[in-house]
């Protein structure tokens, strides 16, 4: 605005109001008491228009939509809410659709837009297409019945034929990966009584004594007939993997993925 076209609008004011706002001459512009009095209130005005406009941009920015996550059965309420629970506070009009099914499809899911993001396992090979962040470290444990069993005497045996003893293992994915090392580790060729598409399932068939399983920890540890299981010694020599959050690379364009992902990564930094 001019200085000529500032005046005007002062005097225009000034007539408004009925009371001069300052008291000028050729040297200079002195503020009238009345001009002093209307200075708080002007100042006043300009924070709280100011603060109207902040809130308007900020509503204008709010991300509203829905994003699909899948993750294991097990993963949704062992990881999920933690994970969630501050992108929740932040982004309140962002909704979730949860997907849930074996672990091992989490990636598969996402390359195939099936998912927007997954709760998975980091695999020996990482598509190309595909960002991973790490949430935690899992441990995987081998487990046997608490009770009576039909191969209880093998297991007590020094040293065990392991090649008489049934196995539940995970069907496919980084924990049949973990197992295949361990097998391969001790020399074992497994005699495998059962393949589980989810780990959950192999906790339970392992409580009912149908053989030996190897797991997740956070599956076992999660599972209501973890009391029924026992972990062996031989655990120590299996791998743990690696847990995060994965997604499409193109797809952190997305804002809403975008926000989630900035969640992760800033969670990663803080336990880091």
């Amino acid at each position: 605005m001019s200085p000529s076209a500032l005046s005007r609008q002062i005097q225009k004011f000034e007539e408004e109001i009925g009371q001069n706002l300052f008291i000028r001459d050729n040297r200079r512009v002195e503020v009238t008491p009345a001009g002093s009095k209307l200075l708080p209130v002007a100042l006043k005005i300009i924070n709280e228009w100011q603060q109207f406009q902040a809130e308007l941009h900020d509503n204008n920015q709010t991300l509203k939509g829905e994003i699909r996550l899948f993750c294991s059965v097990t993963a949704s309420y062992s990881h999920l809410p933690e994970l969630l629970a501050d992108f929740r506070s932040q982004h309140p009009f962002i909704e979730f659709k949860l997907l849930t099914g074996d672990p091992a499809q989490a990636i598969d899911k996402v390359l195939n837009d099936e998912a927007d993001l997954a709760i998975s396992a980091l695999p020996e090979q990482l598509p190309n297409r595909i960002v991973f962040e790490s949430i935690s470290e899992i441990p995987l444990s081998v487990i046997a019945p608490v009770g009576v069993s039909s191969f209880e005497q093998a297991l007590r045996a020094d040293p065990i034929d392991w090649s008489t003893i049934p196995f539940i293992i995970p069907e496919s994915g980084t924990a049949r990966e973990r197992a295949n090392d361990w097998f391969k580790k001790m020399g074992i060729k497994p005699n495998i009584y059962a393949q589980s598409a989810g780990h959950e399932a192999i906790v339970s068939m392992v409580a009912l004594g149908y053989g030996i399983g190897i797991a997740p920890d956070v599956v076992i540890n999660n599972s209501p007939a973890r009391e029924k299981v026992q972990r062996l010694p031989e655990s120590q020599l299996i791998q743990p993997f690696q847990l995060g959050v994965c997604c499409r690379q193109s797809q952190l364009e997305q804002p809403l993925v975008k926000a989630l992902w900035q969640v992760v990564t800033a969670r990663r930094s803080i336990v880091t």
